[in-house]
């Protein structure tokens, strides 16, 4: 009777903390509302399992309990029931996976109209890259990293001279824009991750995974990542600001590009934003 109660008393707790607990996602600031509803679907259908079993396991705690005088009847199988329970378990995973491969479908699906940018992760911070005023990202590669070059860009490859390098710094983004999310790690397994944004995706040595999304509200964010990556996993996090257009706009033309961190230019290029700086103020 008490082990009973006490796995009754566990399924009422854990629906109520369910419903009641103060801790829940943080407020989304993306169009990927359908990874929510595709959680929230599997949370009803798990929660509801998890329910009836415990409570049919109370159920015959108390039932078959022990009581002078009374015999159990032996019965090896029921096909009936192993039908229905077949049934039931194979249309419960089905309800949960199909919403999955939905949301998949359409988070591996980029809008034609997505720009894209690059996220690189490394022991432990994050850089970016977006393309320039050609729109195209040039080619990249380990074997290019150096002191100048701290992402890897092809110095020939001419798509790339444009390309906007933010190196540890703040990543900024056009609000009510698609935006193709470009995936490289130079040492070790990294993983993306804007809790606001939902979408999240490994990144791998040697290759380039992707995802895409809006931003669908301006704020700041911060950027975790939600693979182990080391001593400093912790700490490597950083900030991506979301912004009218406008203010993006301002932004980026304040960026410098990879031809000006790099080459005999280089020193000079800074002469000169110091020296532009300074007549600002």
């Amino acid at each position: 009777m008490a082990i009973a109660l006490v796995l009754a008393l566990v399924v009422i707790g854990s629906v109520l903390f369910h419903f009641l607990s103060p801790w829940w996602w943080t407020p989304i600031a993306s169009n990927w509302a359908y990874i929510d509803h595709t959680i929230e679907i599997t949370f009803w259908i798990t929660g509801v399992v998890f329910t009836a079993v415990l409570l049919f396991m109370a159920y015959c705690v108390y039932r078959f309990r022990h009581r002078e005088g009374v015999r159990a009847a032996y019965q090896p199988e029921s096909k009936r029931l192993e039908w229905w329970l077949a049934v039931v378990t194979g249309v419960g995973v089905a309800a949960m996976l199909a919403p999955g491969l939905v949301v998949w479908h359409q988070f591996v699906t980029v809008p034609a109209e997505a720009s894209e940018i690059e996220v690189v992760g490394q022991q432990w911070q994050w850089s970016f890259r977006l393309p320039g005023k050609d729109g195209r990202l040039g080619r990249a590669d380990v074997a290019h990293i150096g002191s100048d070059n701290p992402l890897g860009l092809d110095p020939d490859d001419p798509n790339g001279r444009d390309d906007v390098v933010i190196e540890a710094d703040d990543l900024h983004l056009p609000v009510g824009r698609p935006v193709k999310v470009l995936l490289r790690a130079i040492d070790v397994l990294h993983d993306f991750y804007v809790p606001q944004f939902r979408a999240k995706m490994d990144m791998v040595p040697g290759a380039v995974t992707y995802f895409w999304l809006t931003p669908t509200r301006t704020g700041t964010f911060e950027v975790l990542c939600a693979e182990y990556c080391g001593l400093e996993h912790p700490h490597m996090r950083g900030r991506v600001v979301v912004e009218e257009a406008a203010d993006y706009q301002a932004w980026l033309e304040k960026q410098r590009t990879f031809a000006q961190l790099s080459g005999p230019g280089r020193a000079s290029g800074r002469a000169e934003t110091r020296l532009g700086q300074g007549e600002k103020s």
